[in-house]
């Protein structure tokens, strides 16, 4: 299996979650574009453009609290009294 398709299904639910939040994202970009620019391509292109590079952020920031979490989980003083 590539490496590609085992971190899709490692990380379905977040790649789900990053994807309904890309387009809720995409619509108010558009929306808001819009209405500051009052030019219909500026505000696709715009909209378009940023909401995905937000989605890789995003999907980055989700990874990056999990790993806290876990490093906190492991430094649980639960698991040193035990």
């Amino acid at each position: 299996m590539s490496p590609i398709r085992r971190t899709a299904r490692q990380n379905k639910t977040m790649l789900m979650k990053t994807g309904s939040y890309y387009l809720i994202h995409i619509c108010v970009a558009a929306l808001v574009a819009y209405a500051v620019t009052g030019n219909l391509w500026a505000s696709l292109t715009l909209s378009l453009l940023e909401p995905t590079v937000q989605a890789v952020a995003f999907f980055f920031h989700e990874k990056a609290w999990e790993r806290a979490a876990r490093r906190q989980a492991g430094n649980s003083p639960a698991l040193h009294n035990a």
